[in-house]
């Protein structure tokens, strides 16, 4: 419960802070290509529901629904200011209005992309699928695009187990300082 209204109280007081930042952003990505400026993506949430998730457009709109490591070669399919929205995290803000309405939490396993099957049967083994995920995460701050799915997988069974708000806050002032240096996003 307490997870909880911090999730509710963090995100409406980052959407209020935020919005004006949201607005460029969402007008310099319609600027930037063409297409919508959030991309609503199909993930896979707590318990293995799908559901929509909002980002930033980093992508062009003929992009294939695959996650990027497996695209024969993701650059050609990152816009201009897609490159600087991922490498800054700034592509993840709208997440946020997920966290508001409960479909997220801002720490927990980063949402698997709804065709990860492999990513979905570890962690539903593991069970790692009963926690909502996050906007951030443990196996995120370790490592992030670099892990292979099974260290992905042991580091979120980890967070379920060492889980607390003192250990969220913890990875939330090591995300944004990760988010600074734009390490461990390798697309």
């Amino acid at each position: 419960m307490l997870k909880r209204s911090f999730d509710i109280v963090a995100s409406m007081a980052g959407l209020a802070v935020l919005w004006p930042v949201l607005l460029i952003i969402a007008v310099a990505v319609r600027l930037d290509s063409p297409g919508p400026a959030i991309h609503w993506s199909r993930r896979v949430g707590r318990d293995n529901i799908i559901f929509l998730m909002p980002k930033f457009r980093s992508m062009r709109i003929d992009t294939p629904d695959v996650a990027t490591h497996l695209l024969d070669d993701p650059q050609q399919w990152i816009t201009p200011l897609g490159r600087l929205l991922r490498r800054t995290s700034l592509d993840e803000f709208p997440q946020l209005w997920s966290v508001l309405v409960g479909q997220m939490s801002l720490v927990g396993p980063r949402p698997a992309l709804f065709n990860q099957d492999d990513l979905v049967a570890l962690r539903t083994q593991a069970g790692v699928h009963r926690l909502r995920p996050g906007v951030t995460g443990w196996a995120q701050i370790n490592g992030r695009d670099d892990l292979p799915i099974p260290d992905k997988v042991r580091l979120d069974a980890e967070y379920a187990e060492r889980r607390s708000l003192i250990f969220d806050i913890r990875i939330i002032l090591i995300t944004l300082r990760a988010a600074v240096a734009a390490r461990g996003v390798s697309h």
